[in-house]
């Protein structure tokens, strides 16, 4: 399994008029927490785009425990739970302190993109994500 990282502050655009983070700004952070997760494994979304892979959201999961607001500082923890091929699944769980306060899930595929057509995870993902999965 891959685990990574990441914090972020709540800014005042992020919230609704009852002060909570909009629930659709959730969607964004698990983004956020994705691509960044790339870039800690020495990748960008930019490189495998310009490899000839788009990865486009099929699923989008949120269950919303506690709010956020204005200026919280949140910790997203993602998870890549399984070895990905045609698709990666990302598990989210972001804290507000110690307080876990949503939790969620996205399932991405790679898609060639010249064809539009799925494909299999691009080498240059496969080459840094595959040495962990295959370590267990």
């Amino acid at each position: 399994m891959y685990q990574f990282e990441h914090k972020l502050r709540v800014r005042y655009a992020e919230t609704d008029q009852m002060g909570y983070v909009y629930y659709g700004n959730y969607a964004t952070y698990y983004e956020v927490a994705r691509a960044e997760s790339i870039r800690s494994i020495g990748l960008s979304y930019k490189e495998i785009e310009e490899a000839g892979v788009i990865m486009p959201v099929l699923e989008n999961n949120s269950k919303y425990i506690r709010p956020a607001r204005y200026d919280d500082e949140l910790t997203i923890k993602l998870r890549i739970p399984e070895k990905p091929g045609v698709k990666i699944r990302y598990e989210y769980d972001i804290y507000k302190a110690d307080t876990l306060i949503h939790k969620g899930f996205t399932v991405l595929v790679f898609v060639d993109k010249s064809s539009g057509k799925p494909c299999q995870i691009p080498k240059l993902l496969a080459d840094v994500l595959n040495p962990i999965f295959d370590a267990v």
